[in-house]
């Protein structure tokens, strides 16, 4: 949920940090060789903290850079109030995962909040090992293999996506509509269609009506679809083109 905050300067941000800090044994000094904050314990990496008044693209290069310093850094940002406005900020789940995977910590800082309460740890600076998801692996690999291809432009919004399950209900279509009502064993066969049970049953489009047991038909729908798409290169044809 991205917002704002009253914070107006940087400033008002550092003592608040340096009493959280200070609280757990450290000796804390403000721009130290360009470091907004540099916090010490003995036999310990140093602590260092950027602070900024949002979150932003040039805040995580600054905390980059650092991590050259010291595997202890930390991002500090004002915490977010309840007004909505552009931009990212400390709730955003994905900024969580993106200070994680980078190796940053990440801090909200409230300097009007009771003493105590003004700083609160929101990620710890760990090494973080991205997992891989085999499942999520495995399916985007599948769709790779299974579309027919290249019907979808890399940076295509408002347009409905072309997927390896679109193409084959197309194909399912098109036999429906050259041929008429067809078993699922022969569109399955002839239409190369390996999930035509599935997609006719669940018919997920509306473009298919079971006529008898294990037999189904194309719907008016089903016409519509065929026409808003082209049935060769499988691709959504501008309004202009689609026949009346």
């Amino acid at each position: 949920m991205p917002v704002t905050s009253p914070v107006t300067s940087e400033v008002e941000l550092y003592d608040p940090v340096k009493a959280f800090l200070e609280a757990q044994g450290y000796d804390v000094k403000g721009e130290v060789r360009s470091c907004d904050l540099v916090a010490v314990r003995p036999g310990e990496p140093p602590v260092l903290v950027e602070l900024k008044l949002r979150f932003s693209l040039s805040l995580v290069l600054q905390g980059i850079d650092r991590l050259a310093l010291s595997d202890r850094v930390y991002l500090a940002v004002p915490k977010p109030s309840g007004r909505r406005v552009a931009g990212p900020n400390a709730n955003d789940s994905t900024v969580r995962k993106l200070c994680r995977m980078l190796g940053l910590g990440l801090l909200t800082v409230d300097p009007g909040a009771k003493a105590g309460n003004r700083v609160e740890l929101v990620v710890e600076p760990t090494p973080y090992r991205t997992r891989l998801n085999a499942k999520r692996a495995k399916l985007l690999l599948k769709e790779h293999e299974r579309r027919i291809g290249d019907p979808n432009r890399g940076g295509s919004n408002k347009v409905k996506i072309v997927t390896a399950y679109r193409q084959e209900a197309l194909r399912c279509a098109r036999l429906l509509k050259d041929r008429g009502p067809m078993k699922v064993a022969d569109l399955r066969r002839d239409g190369d269609a390996p999930s035509a049970a599935g997609i006719l049953q669940k018919n997920v489009y509306g473009w298919f009506e079971r006529v008898s047991r294990g037999v189904y038909g194309l719907t008016a729908e089903g016409v519509l679809g065929l026409e808003r798409f082209d049935p060769e290169a499988a691709v959504e044809l501008p309004a202009d083109e689609i026949s009346a």
